[in-house]
């Protein structure tokens, strides 16, 4: 049984700091934690094969460096890879591609406690995530399972439109823009809408903080975090694994090519 540490960081009003793995290498996990920079991993399942094993050893690794984990899933088989996660230690689901309050309230109740007063359709899995029969109670259980940060992704023009009944739903924690989707969403290319959808996420950020629910904005550079903060943005994911190989590899591989080239 572990404290969540993403949790109590929210509870007490403190920023966060998150980065995106894609690899179920333990050692990726480990080599962030190395960096003592950063308050969780999120592990993207949504765009990653897979395993429960590999769950269970994303988290454990993100553990030995006292860090929180969350997993990013995706819509259409939400229900059970997020209690898998759960099992396996999680201790933030990011939810995506949600339209409305009622997909995102059916998608809590999947991750609370079947009990009265919780409302869930989640049991008592004999899995790490509760430290092993008998070591935890089931209202003790039930109390982990609320503590269990919840991240809505608001990645379509619906959603943006419900957004206040979203961050009315009892549970919702955080939310998070997801521009490629919500261009894609309202019939654009991204690259030609640029104002339109950044004006999208900023109407997102202000409606979110309105409602007393923390916005989480993704960067690719310490310096991208600003803006937001000057918006009231204080949880960020900087980079992302695949991201920062590819960036790498096509800066530095065309530099060597050109000196290859050029001597022949």
């Amino acid at each position: 049984m572990h404290t969540n540490l993403f949790r109590t960081l929210l509870q007490e009003n403190r920023s966060s700091m998150g980065t995106r793995i894609l690899s179920t290498w333990p050692i990726m996990v480990e080599a962030v934690g190395a960096s003592k920079q950063f308050d969780y991993i999120e592990f993207v399942a949504e765009y990653a094969p897979f395993t429960d094993v590999d769950l269970e050893n994303v988290v454990r690794a993100a553990e030995l460096h006292q860090m929180s984990s969350m997993i990013k899933i995706d819509f259409q088989n939400r229900f059970y890879v997020a209690q898998r996660a759960l099992a396996a230690g999680f201790q933030s689901i990011l939810f995506t591609d949600h339209k409305s309050a009622e997909e995102v309230r059916k998608s809590i109740e999947a991750i609370r406690a079947d009990s009265p007063q919780d409302g869930g359709r989640f049991g008592k899995p004999t899995r790490r995530f509760i430290g092993f029969e008998p070591n935890l109670s089931q209202m003790e259980y039930a109390q982990m399972l609320r503590d269990v940060v919840v991240a809505v992704m608001v990645e379509k023009r619906q959603a943006l439109d419900e957004l206040e009944a979203i961050c009315s739903v009892e549970g919702v924690d955080m939310v998070q823009f997801g521009p490629s989707d919500y261009a894609m969403n309202s019939g654009w290319n991204f690259s030609e809408h640029k104002v339109e959808v950044r004006d999208a996420e900023k109407r997102m950020i202000e409606i979110a903080l309105s409602r007393g629910v923390q916005p989480r904005c993704e960067i690719n550079t310490a310096q991208e975090a600003q803006p937001y903060m000057a918006l009231g943005v204080k949880h960020f994911c900087l980079g992302d694994e695949l991201r920062n190989n590819m960036v790498y590899w096509n800066k530095e591989g065309k530099a060597l090519r050109d000196i290859v080239v050029q001597k022949g």
